[in-house]
């Protein structure tokens, strides 16, 4: 009965993925005041990439790999002075649309170190092909 339930399943292909990178930890220059255009701020990251479904089996050739988004997001914040969260979510979002098989991403960026008594702030974008 357990090989026939798992034939059974292998017919269904998911309708839609969504690859999840919670909580990323990057430092970056990211802020209007002065004092934070000379010191790094800890950024806290979220993407939820929809991609079209792998029909192609179980390759990583075939997929949107983690380690390419944490990469994006890693580069795009090492590089220079941002000056507005809502610019860094920006980025990432467009980064992760440039991959052939995304559909739409939405992109979390925190700041949780600005105000003692508020666990972040921040700003969420959502972007769609």
């Amino acid at each position: 009965m357990a090989g026939f339930t798992l034939l059974r399943m292998s017919r269904f292909v998911a309708d839609s993925r969504t690859l999840l990178v919670q909580g990323l930890e990057v430092e970056c220059l990211i802020g209007v005041h002065r004092h934070e255009r000379s010191s790094v701020q800890r950024v806290l990251v979220d993407v939820e990439l929809e991609v079209e479904p792998n029909r192609h089996g179980d390759d990583l050739n075939c997929v949107v790999s983690y380690e390419d988004v944490v990469t994006a997001v890693r580069r795009l914040a090492a590089d220079g002075h941002i000056q507005l969260v809502e610019t860094l979510a920006d980025r990432v979002a467009t980064c992760c649309l440039s991959f052939d098989s995304a559909v739409s991403v939405n992109v979390t960026v925190l700041k949780p170190d600005v105000l003692p008594d508020a666990a972040a702030l921040g700003v969420r974008v959502r972007q769609t092909r």
